[in-house]
């Protein structure tokens, strides 16, 4: 529900909160329960968390329960927030849901300071991931196996409830609205609809923080997408990690394949924090005991302190807008817009190299007819370097279906330069 600032400050606020007496007393937990949370959220018996699903329905309610345990508030219009799927969209007729139901999960952190609790920050997470693995799975041959994305994206959602529960301990300044999107892997649905309907008008939103795939942190390594989105993140981020001591790998703007993008594009300033793909991404391997607890819990405390920071900063953050990639998907495309043309390679997430190493290519895909093989390392697309993952999306997404490109592959440890009629999804 959109508001106006036309009634004042405090008017504005009981708009979207309920009586400020239940944000004067919130529930805090004396221990931290992210070890329970992705265990749940993670579990075989909610079946992968699609969208519209039994599975999704179980997640979003008990992140609905999490909150309030947490100490946050629910918003006038509930804990729900609801959307139809487009019958349009082609990743949802791929995944059987067009039509269903989606539900973003919203709770309130009311701010304490009287001159600026209008203003809020979002703090964001998506729980959806991939169902039964019969779209968008990496590993063809599981479909119909649970694909329980215990870091994709189970380990953000239980990042962010710990982040809440430590923040309702002592309330900020401004207002942090806590959101589990779903619809992420459909193409960022549940966020762009929130930027449509937010809880309180984008104007008073300050910036936006996301949450998706952290629970691998391997080496101290945390990846930082967004720091060039405010003047001011570089310099904070160096500063908290001063104590918290990351590997921290601060990367450009504001887009990319996760929900920041939907609030870039609404000119917010956003962060998405990152512990990096892995062998498990968008697999059934993707299960909980895999992850690292304690790597999380040091996450959810530096995230703590840059909420903290950005919630009660004096001075508001000085934005700084890019235009968006050629052909990158606008809020509520399908994520398949987003990312371009089609390749058909499979990427091997095991290993920290430069480029994007393949553990195969699907069969007659333009990577297969080009020649791409197991082991290669791509690391060039037409006149894009590709030192990551992000980076052969980016590079994607400037082509269309048809286009020829000359496409560099380490193979062996020489250089082959491959060309390569790029194809469409689904096609």
């Amino acid at each position: 529900m959109r508001l106006t600032s036309s009634c004042g400050r405090l008017a504005a606020l009981s708009v979207f909160l309920a009586t400020p007496a239940q944000a004067q007393r919130p529930v805090v937990l004396p221990e931290p329960h992210v070890a329970e949370d992705v265990a749940y959220l993670a579990s075989d018996a909610l079946g992968g968390r699609l969208v519209g699903s039994p599975g999704a329905d179980s997640a979003a309610e008990y992140i609905a329960r999490r909150f309030a345990k947490a100490g946050l508030q629910r918003p006038q219009a509930g804990w729900f927030q609801e959307f139809a799927v487009s019958r349009e969209s082609q990743q949802a007729q791929k995944a059987g849901v067009g039509g269903a139901t989606g539900r973003n999960v919203i709770g309130l952190l009311p701010g304490r300071d009287k001159k600026r609790r209008d203003e809020v920050i979002v703090v964001g997470a998506h729980y959806d991931h991939l169902g039964g693995g019969l779209f968008g799975a990496l590993d063809p041959d599981s479909a119909g196996r649970p694909h329980n994305g215990a870091d994709d994206n189970a380990s953000g959602v239980a990042t962010m409830l710990e982040v809440a529960q430590r923040l309702a301990q002592s309330r900020p300044d401004r207002t942090i609205v806590f959101v589990a999107f779903t619809g992420e892997e459909l193409g960022l649905l549940g966020s762009a609809w929130y930027v449509r309907n937010p809880v309180a008008p984008v104007a008073r939103t300050t910036a936006m923080i996301n949450f998706d795939m952290v629970g691998r942190l391997t080496n101290d390594r945390l990846i930082v997408y967004g720091t060039e989105t405010a003047k001011e993140f570089p310099a904070l981020l160096d500063s908290l990690n001063r104590t918290a001591g990351f590997d921290l790998k601060a990367r450009g703007d504001g887009y990319g394949p996760s929900d920041q993008s939907s609030f870039y594009a609404v000119k917010l300033p956003v962060l998405h924090l990152f512990t990096d793909l892995h062998e498990d991404y968008h697999r059934a391997t993707d299960d909980a005991e895999r992850l690292n607890v304690p790597g999380m819990l040091r996450i959810a405390e530096f995230a703590t302190a840059l909420v903290r920071n950005l919630a009660d900063r004096r001075t508001p953050l000085t934005f700084v807008d890019q235009p968006p990639p050629q052909q990158a998907a606008a809020p509520g495309q399908t994520r398949s817009a987003g990312y371009g043309a089609y390749l058909g390679s499979v990427p091997d997430m095991a290993g920290d190299v430069t480029g994007v190493k393949l553990s195969g290519v699907r069969g007659g895909s333009p990577a297969e007819k080009a020649g791409m093989q197991r082991d290669d390392i791509i690391t060039k697309i037409g006149d894009a370097d590709v030192l990551d993952l992000q980076g052969m999306t980016d590079a994607l997404r400037v082509h269309k279906p048809g286009d020829v490109v000359d496409i560099v592959v380490l193979r062996g440890g020489q250089p082959v330069t491959l060309k390569v009629t790029l194809g469409s999804r689904g096609g």
